[in-house]
């Protein structure tokens, strides 16, 4: 799961490495789909192919130190260990917060039914860390982190830890999405009262509360390692007697 959410940052890192050094003296290659990337077994791999490889979160590129006969730059695709990603997700900034859930304060709780009648009351869930996703159908970066959502939270499915997808959407679009995008979360249908009732702006947005009722993180929008901070959080959370 971390290293499907390192996908987009890794590809970033590639192509802002290369044009952020572009103009300075030393006038560094810039990595583009026109560029040679070569696997670690030395063979061409075309653009298409190299792109899908970082984007699974499992490799990175790099500079080969090596030229084509007509001196062109030659990079290289290769695997990322599980320590060098983890690295890198060290030295990223932390998510911007969101500026409806502030970490340190109390959550004011609600009462809610998901769309298969499950019931919560979040008025009281002392001894329950809570996760709350805000978002809605059309809303593209909160359907690109569903897949990443649905394995944070089998991770935790024998855990004090209840997930709660609050949707701006009626139920039956709803209905009729999750069968072409299963969503693991406990889905809550029309949820823009809720919404509004905390100010939610914008989407998606993340908020861990802790055992205690304490918010311990927020998040708005999509960050390569919102969903590193989401788990982070939750595990600190358990942690807590």
């Amino acid at each position: 799961m971390i290293k499907a959410s390192l996908s987009i940052i890794l590809l970033m890192i590639s192509l802002i490495a290369g044009a952020q050094t572009v103009n300075n003296q030393n006038k560094k290659p810039v990595l583009n789909e026109q560029s040679v990337v070569r696997g670690e077994d030395g063979q061409v791999r075309p653009a298409s192919i190299w792109k899908k490889l970082v984007q699974t979160g499992k490799y990175a590129i790099k500079s080969r130190n090596t030229s084509t006969e007509t001196g062109q730059p030659e990079w290289v695709v290769y695997e990322l260990t599980a320590e060098h990603a983890k690295a890198i997700l060290e030295k990223m900034a932390k998510p911007r917060q969101s500026e409806s859930f502030v970490a340190g304060e109390k959550f004011q709780g609600f009462r809610t039914s998901d769309i298969n009648g499950n019931k919560f009351d979040l008025r009281n869930t002392v001894g329950k860390v809570i996760v709350l996703n805000f978002w809605f159908i059309n809303c593209p970066p909160c359907k690109t982190e569903i897949p990443d959502l649905n394995k944070l939270s089998e991770t935790y499915k024998d855990k004090d830890v209840i997930f709660l997808a609050v949707a701006l959407d009626p139920k039956y679009d709803l209905k009729d999405f999750l069968k072409t995008n299963p969503f693991s979360y406990n889905i809550i249908d029309g949820g823009r009262f809720i919404a509004d009732k905390y100010g939610v702006k914008g989407y998606p947005t993340h908020v861990v509360i802790d055992k205690t009722g304490i918010i311990k993180f927020s998040t708005l929008g999509l960050a390569p390692n919102t969903i590193a901070w989401i788990q982070k959080s939750i595990d600190e959370s358990l942690a807590v007697n």
